[in-house]
């Protein structure tokens, strides 16, 4: 009898650590939502697979490999940049204005501005108090949790971005940046494919997928992109950026979510059509977002969601690998998970 008293009094305990873990967890949740700012979405914490294994040549080298990448939380803009939020930018900085502005076929309120070079880009970002997102930051916000090879799945669809469709019509033109809202990305982000491609943060390298960096990378240090193996060029002094997504006219091969390409940081040029969006950082500390995956994981287990708990635990160990406490629970649960 003393055993069955001690055992409901055990389970009693454990019960109301969960409830407590989950009123937490849920009052944060509330709180991270509540503050997202205005027309952008929360890219929660946690890994991704980054790039694709080169296994069959239908992919660019510089995709590969594929890897898990830990991500920070972090804001990204739902919409291109448009004309009508770039000429507020003019007209409070006195910033030239980029190129192709009196295009009339391309200079709507609504539509995303384009001719700008890098600098105009990273300038503006930080006028709002924002930055260009990372490389990273932009896949995986265009990927989504299941690795999609489209913002919206994994099946090209003509009528879900803007870009250039050979026989099915060509428009040469920007549609609106609130255009095409049946092919968003998980995360409800809008034209991450078509549009207009979007600078990022970093500087390009070809084989920088391979490098061993795989929490909140930021792209080579070095600033020297190597090109050669998509490039004639070998002036060993080139330094691009990264841009993502495709274009208006670019092809179908360059609105992947993977597709890597790259630009002289000081051009502008229409024939690329470059325009971007902005990020902007939530936390820098790793342990408090891995204790959030802790206390999310011991909801899930007392709700029997070993699998989802596992994932979790995991991503709180990628936060904080030598707590004894998540190593010590994901044991747990991976006993759980073998029966």
């Amino acid at each position: 009898m003393y055993r069955n008293i001690r055992e409901i009094f055990s389970r009693t305990l454990i019960i109301l650590f969960l409830i407590l873990s989950l009123a937490i967890f849920l009052v944060e949740e509330s709180t991270a939502i509540t503050a997202v700012p205005e027309e952008m979405v929360l890219i929660n914490a946690g890994g991704f697979t980054r790039g694709v294994d080169n296994t069959n040549g239908e992919n660019f080298s510089d995709e590969a490999p594929a890897k898990m990448i830990y991500l920070s939380s972090y804001y990204l803009d739902k919409y291109e940049v448009s004309n009508a939020k770039y000429t507020e930018f003019i007209i409070a900085t006195d910033h030239p204005a980029p190129a192709y502005w009196d295009h009339q076929k391309l200079n709507q309120p609504n539509q995303p501005v384009t001719g700008v070079n890098w600098f105009d880009a990273n300038t503006y970002c930080h006028w709002v108090n924002k930055r260009l997102p990372t490389e990273a930051e932009w896949e995986k916000a265009a990927r989504g949790p299941a690795g999609s090879t489209y913002p919206w799945g994994n099946k090209l669809e003509f009528s879900k971005a803007n870009f250039a469709k050979g026989k099915s019509g060509q428009k040469y033109i920007t549609d609106s940046v609130d255009a095409h809202a049946d092919g968003v990305s998980y995360y409800g982000v809008y034209n991450m494919a078509g549009n207009v491609f979007e600078w990022v943060q970093d500087w390009y390298s070809a084989n920088y997928y391979s490098a061993d960096e795989t929490r909140n990378p930021v792209g080579p240090q070095s600033q020297i992109g190597n090109i050669e193996t998509i490039s004639t060029k070998t002036n060993a002094d080139l330094k691009k950026k990264v841009i993502r997504g495709g274009s208006w006219f670019a092809p179908a091969q360059s609105i992947t979510t993977t597709h890597r390409f790259w630009n002289d940081p000081i051009n502008n040029s229409y024939g690329v059509g470059l325009g971007f969006r902005c990020a902007q950082s939530l936390a820098s500390d790793l342990e408090a977002e891995a204790r959030s995956f802790y206390m999310k994981a011991l909801v899930l287990v007392g709700d029997d969601k070993y699998e989802k708990a596992h994932m979790s635990i995991k991503n709180a160990l990628i936060g904080s690998p030598k707590n004894k406490e998540y190593i010590a629970f994901k044991a747990l649960i991976e006993k759980q998970l073998d029966k």
